[in-house]
């Protein structure tokens, strides 16, 4: 491959410039006793999040001593550069960003506390595309160059042999867009399939009568098809400078977590009217219900599977090599979960 700039390098090298002209003197906010301020996304992987924050839990977890305040986001960079700038101390987000910020900030901004959303990603096609073998020659969409689901389409191309490049080229064409924007064009029939998130997945095969062709489940046999969707990070000043308030917001994210998984229909319910606080539209219920229904909510961060994600974007040409090493700052959650008497969690290369 020759030298260049894909543009993803681009983004990155703008959000370098972000950190250091944000970040000096700013990260992590250290020195006051504002609370914490969590960031997240209005979107049903994050629904750790959104039910925490609906049912109270993280807020009664946090107390009077560390008040919560949250701030909503739409895009995994921005959300990195409000935590490399001190804007929010942590928040819910996915594999992708979370790489590209540790890399670029060279492992000082950032640490995975927990894991948050397993799986609720995959492939949806039209009608006519009855096998891999079709594909070829088709146009699909992913979020946004370089994010989880991009990477994985790409690196999935490539297993099969197929050429595809940045500027939706080869013989498979990618097209990145705005998840609202795929729900539109494949209903318009201006595109043949996309590799999305929940609930653009469910949407898809519920509104526009598309067919789940692949669950992204399927390409990760060594984790038992296990993946990181979201996950949950921290400043890593205030990681340092407030461990006492990183281990209540780790205390709520567990009993959220635990809630979900025992309550689903008001989980289901709870992160419905949520939504429809954030975004002023409450998404239908059969498109929640599909959605939680291809999601595992955990607070192990399945750890092998986002240094995979990271290998299979820097072997698609999208990232430059990176080592995560020291990017998980498990032992606080650990913690809690020794004084719960449940197993611990590992990180990369731990057997658990």
């Amino acid at each position: 491959m020759s030298p260049r700039t894909s543009p993803l390098r681009a983004t990155a090298a703008a959000l370098v410039l972000a950190v250091v002209t944000t970040a000096c003197g700013a990260v992590g906010g250290g020195g006051d006793d504002r609370g914490l301020t969590l960031g997240y996304f209005p979107n049903l992987t994050h629904a750790p999040a959104l039910v925490g924050v609906e049912k109270g839990l993280l807020e009664e977890a946090l107390g009077e001593a560390a008040p919560l305040s949250t701030q909503t986001f739409n895009a995994g960079p921005d959300a990195i550069n409000a935590v490399f700038s001190g804007e929010i101390d942590a928040a819910f987000i996915g594999p992708s960003p979370t790489v590209n910020g540790w890399a670029q900030s060279e492992g000082a901004a950032l640490r995975v506390i927990a894991g948050s959303t397993s799986g609720g990603a995959g492939l949806v096609v039209r009608p006519g595309i009855d096998g891999v073998e079709d594909l070829p020659g088709a146009t699909l969409a992913t979020p946004q160059l370089g994010n989880t689901q991009d990477v994985a389409l790409r690196w999935f191309a490539r297993e099969q042999g197929w050429r595809v490049d940045t500027e939706g080229g080869g013989d498979l064409s990618i097209l990145p867009q705005n998840n609202a924007e795929t729900v539109n064009a494949f209903t318009l029939g201006e595109i043949d399939g996309a590799w999305v998130p929940e609930p653009y997945l469910s949407r898809l095969v519920t509104e526009a009568g598309g067919e789940l062709l692949l669950d992204e489940a399927e390409q990760w046999p060594g984790t038992g098809g296990d993946f990181v969707t979201t996950h949950l990070i921290v400043n890593a000043d205030y990681l340092d400078t407030h461990p006492e308030e990183v281990e209540r917001l780790l205390r709520g994210h567990v009993e959220t977590v635990d809630w979900i998984n025992h309550h689903p229909e008001g989980a289901r319910r709870a992160a419905a009217a949520h939504l429809a606080d954030l975004t002023g539209s409450r998404p239908e219920p059969g498109v929640v219900a599909s959605a939680f229904d291809n999601m595992t909510f955990t607070v192990d961060p399945i750890a092998p599977s986002l240094a995979a994600g990271a290998e299979h974007a820097q072997t698609v040409g999208l990232i430059d090599p990176v080592d995560l090493n020291g990017i998980y700052a498990l032992d606080p959650l650990n913690g809690l979960l020794r004084e719960a008497g449940r197993d611990e969690v590992a990180g990369p290369q731990e057997e658990q």
